[in-house]
């Protein structure tokens, strides 16, 4: 652990943590939603975001924030308003924003080197700021799960039932989507825009492999989030690895471990009754599986 002595190396610890849990609580909506394929489309074009940052002289995540929750907006409205199918609309967003981004870049002045950060991840480069900025908009992200827990949950096992109750279904999605796209911003700078989307499914994936119930997901993806940005981040130090790479390669493996030991796998090997038929009486609303 003497590697923590230094300030770069502490910056980086506490940007993994930050971004592994806050990428985890979303990830599960993300995973239970099946909203991968959006996420992906949103950390895409956050490039656009950040080029344009750089070609106007300013702060790429501040940029790349309402570039990108207007990206996501924009992918709602069509896929839901202009009778296109989602991932018809995902695509035509994700091809335009990247575009955008190649043509910014062209009209900055010189290729700069921050720019290939943003796009693979430069978590040995988290700025004292960088740190204030994950902090205050990943506090804000989970601030506003855990203040609509209930009504999140309504709409990830079941949107027709929700809306019976008088929830605002719509306005739920979109309020999502944009959790997901601050999320996504706040976590380029650790993992880089190409993997941002892997720690957005990789860990809420492997929580899922473990438990049926919704509370008990939530928290393990949060660990299991934290463990793979610390691990990765302490592999990639001894092993002069690439950072975010290595962050996603260690998620991947605690997922594929997960997978093997899953109690869900186990039940089906062994020709046991399936979890949905053993659900507790007590919170019969917080099945996992029975819903998904």
């Amino acid at each position: 652990m003497d590697i923590f002595q230094y300030a770069f190396m502490q910056r980086a610890l506490v940007a993994a943590i930050l971004v592994g849990a806050t990428c985890s609580v979303i990830g599960v909506y993300v995973v239970l939603k099946k909203l991968a394929f959006i996420g992906s489309g949103i950390a895409h074009s956050a490039f656009g975001g950040v080029a344009l940052g750089f070609l106007l002289g300013l702060n790429p995540i501040a940029v790349a924030a309402p570039f990108s929750i207007a990206t996501a907006a924009g992918i709602g409205l069509v896929s839901k308003k202009g009778r296109v199918s989602e991932d018809a609309a995902i695509g035509i967003f994700f091809a335009s924003t990247m575009a955008l981004g190649v043509i910014f870049v062209g009209l900055s002045k010189g290729y700069s080197i921050d720019l290939f950060g943003y796009l693979f991840g430069s978590i040995l480069a988290v700025s004292t700021f960088d740190l204030w900025l994950i902090l205050v908009l990943g506090l804000a992200v989970v601030g506003v799960v855990m203040l609509l827990y209930k009504e999140f949950f309504f709409l990830s096992f079941d949107e027709e039932l929700a809306k019976v109750n008088g929830l605002p279904v719509q306005g739920l999605y979109y309020l999502l989507l944009t959790l997901m796209s601050v999320t996504i911003v706040v976590s380029i700078k650790v993992v880089g825009i190409i993997l941002v989307s892997a720690l957005l499914v990789i860990p809420a994936a492997a929580a899922f492999q473990l438990t049926r119930r919704f509370r008990n997901m939530m928290i393990l993806s949060v660990v299991l989030g934290v463990v793979s940005g610390v691990a990765g981040l302490i592999l990639s130090y001894y092993f002069n690895l690439a950072s975010g790479a290595t962050i996603v390669i260690t998620a991947t493996v605690i997922f594929f471990l997960s997978l093997a030991f899953s109690p869900k796998r186990r039940r089906i090997r062994l020709g046991l009754p399936s979890l949905n038929a053993l659900r507790h009486e007590h919170e019969p609303r917080d099945e996992v599986e029975g819903h998904h």
